[in-house]
């Protein structure tokens, strides 16, 4: 067990003894007295580790709302109201959990960096250059608390040092002004120099920041700002750091074995112990995982018909059945079925308006499993498509299962691929899923790091910041080098005959923004992305939209109720609690 995860362990276990009920807490996170947290080598270990774990505070398996499950289109469980998700359906105020339960885990995160920056300097016995280096690592962190606040609140109170809860009255910055606290902080970070630019695999440091890291997230702040120059010559430092592409499968880059590989520059560090491990697989599995996990989260069409066929054009449902895009939802469902049905199946079909004239006894599944043939290899790697295997467990066995429309239970030899939602059939995720008997440990609790940056990430960043300054090679050249890792054909900008080219300016902004699409599902990525972009309503609530059915057809209606959503609400509690903060504009509680 690496050594930082048992520092995270321990400070677990002394973390969050007592709570208050504002949301801004401000009492100690650790069973130690403020006056004797720091005093001690051992305890300055402890409290940094302390400052890490408020990375975890709203990732837990009684909760599925944190940040890192929140997608292009948080595609929630049909029928189980639990789950639906309000900001899409149109029904969430300023007083729902979802916003306060995130505002406290931030505001949590930055209490501890700057008890961490204010006291170590004033109590901490441990080497000087220890404690340069953690002063360091608590500017990164508090630097990423802040920068998904303003990602989420565009202008939020600022404090740069440990406040009581009667002084946390602060009003709201400017967005500006907070993306500039941002790269203060990790300008501070990056100028330390005992802070290592990039730790190795297998360094007993490793999961603790770096230079590398701070460069990447100060580009990331940069794109925000729109400091281009700025952050591509960040993007450049990441790479000159150390970091490439991780030389392999891709669905193997996100398997616990490959987690320290050199494109993850800033992970989550989970061990397999209730409460410090990953629960997305306890949201994203299916009923035949390992455990017996929830499909609470899906993976919306929309996002699986932006996966491109392998020669680069655009996947178009009529290729594989001519006039698919003009047919009724009752007569596209037909041929996603699975052979052999019975006559009860097909009489429940033809009950429910289906034609069943277009069905093939013996040809069904084979037909639509074209749809899904000779696509981007992300496709199969991210998601559980129609006809595709997928490696499970029967009671202590591995099973191979099958995901198939309609559900039957038992089937022999390879059984149907179970879920929470046997009536609907929907795509589900593969990506940090368990697979077989043997990977992990508990459902709730999964060992595998969950990337926050990862070199990929800075590659399609540094070529969105180049094309905003203009279009040219070095852009594509960005771009192709994450489609080569998936044997997807480059871009280019020679032959306009050809499915790879790419016009000009616009034309690229939008391959860039489906590469990330594609590239980073359930990592956490794009719906900050769309946000960023203001591209989230055309993409997730165009006419029509909300939770669909592979074929589609809404089992829920998404209702976009204005541009004001593209920045969350101040919590209503923190509202009556601090006079001198101001709603977001359009919010009404």
């Amino acid at each position: 067990m690496k050594k930082f995860r048992i520092l995270i362990y321990a400070a677990g276990l002394l973390s969050l003894a007592s709570c208050k009920k504002n949301l801004l807490d401000t009492t100690s996170y650790t069973q130690e007295g403020d006056s004797q947290m720091w005093t001690t080598d051992n305890l300055t270990d402890q409290g940094m580790a302390g400052v890490y774990a408020a990375l975890r505070l709203n990732i837990d398996q009684s909760s599925a709302s944190g940040n890192e499950l929140y997608q292009l289109d948080r595609y929630g469980v049909t029928g189980m109201t639990r789950d639906a998700d309000a900001l899409q359906t149109g029904t969430i105020t300023p007083s729902s959990s979802m916003f306060s339960d995130n505002w406290k885990q931030l505001y949590d995160g930055i209490q501890r960096a700057n008890n961490a920056i204010v006291n170590i300097p004033l109590k901490s016995p441990s080497a000087d250059a220890k404690k340069a280096r953690y002063i360091a690592e608590a500017k990164f962190l508090r630097a990423y608390f802040y920068l998904r606040l303003n990602q989420l609140w565009h202008g939020v109170p600022v404090y740069l040092k440990p406040f009581t809860a009667d002084e946390a009255t602060k009003g709201r910055e400017t967005e500006d002004s907070v993306w500039r606290v941002v790269v203060n902080d990790l300008t501070d970070a990056i100028n330390e120099t005992n802070l290592p630019i990039k730790y190795s695999k297998g360094n007993a440091d490793y999961g603790h920041i770096t230079k590398g890291a701070a460069y990447a997230l100060r580009g990331k702040a940069y794109l925000y700002m729109k400091n281009y120059p700025a952050a591509i010559a960040d993007f450049a430092q990441v790479q000159a750091a150390g970091y490439t592409l991780f030389n392999g499968d891709y669905k193997l880059l996100f398997k616990e074995a490959n987690e320290q590989s050199d494109e993850m520059i800033f992970s989550i560090q989970n061990i397999a112990v209730q409460n410090f491990g990953s629960t997305t697989q306890f949201f994203c599995g299916n009923r035949s995982s390992f455990g017996s996990c929830w499909n609470t989260y899906l993976v919306s069409p929309v996002v699986v018909d932006l996966y491109e066929n392998a020669d680069g054009s655009k996947f178009d449902w009529n290729q594989v059945i001519p006039g698919f895009s003009s047919l009724t939802v009752a007569q596209r469902e037909v041929y996603f079925f699975r052979d052999g049905l019975t006559a009860s199946e097909i009489s429940s079909a033809s009950a429910r308006g289906v034609d069943m004239t277009k069905y093939l006894p013996s040809g069904n599944e084979a037909r639509i499993k074209a749809a899904y043939a000779n696509r981007d290899p992300r496709l199969t790697a991210n998601v559980i498509t129609p006809y595709a295997e997928y490696l499970g467990v029967n009671g202590s066995a591995n099973q191979i299962y099958v995901s198939r429309w309609p559900f039957r239970s038992n089937t022999t030899p390879t059984w149907d691929l179970a879920t929470d939602t046997k009536a609907y059939y929907y795509y589900l995720h593969r990506k940090f899923v368990y697979e077989g008997a043997t990977e992990t440990i508990n459902r709730a609790y999964g060992p595998t790091d969950f990337p926050v940056i990862r070199f990929a990430d800075v590659l399609l960043m540094w070529a969105e910041a180049l094309n905003e300054q203009s279009f040219n090679q070095q852009t594509l050249d960005l771009v192709n080098k994450v489609r080569a890792r998936v044997g997807m054909p480059a871009l280019q900008n020679a032959d306009a005959s050809k499915p790879t080219y790419v016009a000009d300016q616009t034309a690229m902004r939008e391959r860039i923004r489906n590469e990330r699409r594609v590239e980073f599902v359930n990592e956490g990525i794009n719906f900050f992305d769309e946000l960023r972009w203001k591209t989230w309503k055309d993409k997730t609530f165009a006419p029509g939209a909300g939770i669909k059915q592979i074929w589609g057809g809404n089992v829920v209606n998404y209702s976009w109720k204005g541009d004001y959503i593209y920045s969350w609400p101040i919590p209503q509690s923190e509202i009556e609690r601090n006079p001198n903060l101001i709603q977001n504009t359009g919010w009404i509680n």
